[in-house]
């Protein structure tokens, strides 16, 4: 896994979460969570397979709505799929 890669698309999603607006309280509990899993990532203390469920509920419940996001996740996650993670 490249870890530059992985670690500019982790910052990408960060600013991008900064950027939303009008969430309902189960999508901002949702993006606070992945927050948290993107910063353990960066720092390299978090459990992998957390996020990635995170991901994909994250994905499903914004895609419509925040396509630049959802991308950036879909990067993420395949490239956390890629290494076995």
């Amino acid at each position: 896994m490249d870890d530059n890669h992985l670690d500019s698309l982790l910052e990408k999603v960060r600013a991008e979460l900064r950027t939303l607006d009008h969430v309902d309280e189960e999508g901002r509990k949702l993006l606070q969570d992945l927050d948290g899993d993107i910063h353990a990532l960066l720092n390299r203390a978090g459990e992998p397979l957390s996020i990635r469920g995170r991901i994909q509920r994250a994905i499903e419940q914004f895609e419509v709505k925040y396509p630049t996001l959802t991308t950036l996740l879909s990067e993420i996650s395949a490239i956390l799929n890629n290494a076995g993670i």
